[in-house]
């Protein structure tokens, strides 16, 4: 086993950065919002919308060269 150090900026190794870039582009970029209530509301959906999406996690976090 090698332990491999990851650059301080590498996107495409950290799949975590995507699926949250997705879902501000989609559905929480260029709003404005009332209070911190509307907030989580609008969060909460659209992580709902996210995930009722099928097969988007898979198209935003696999790699072709992570595979068996």
């Amino acid at each position: 086993m090698t332990i491999l150090e990851i650059p301080p900026y590498s996107p495409e190794l950290n799949s975590c950065g995507q699926v949250w870039q997705y879902i501000k582009d989609k559905w929480l970029k260029n709003r404005c919002y009332k209070d911190s209530d509307e907030i989580l509301t609008v969060a909460a959906d659209a992580w709902m919308n996210f995930i009722s999406e099928e097969g988007r996690i898979q198209s935003l976090c696999s790699r072709d060269w992570a595979t068996l």
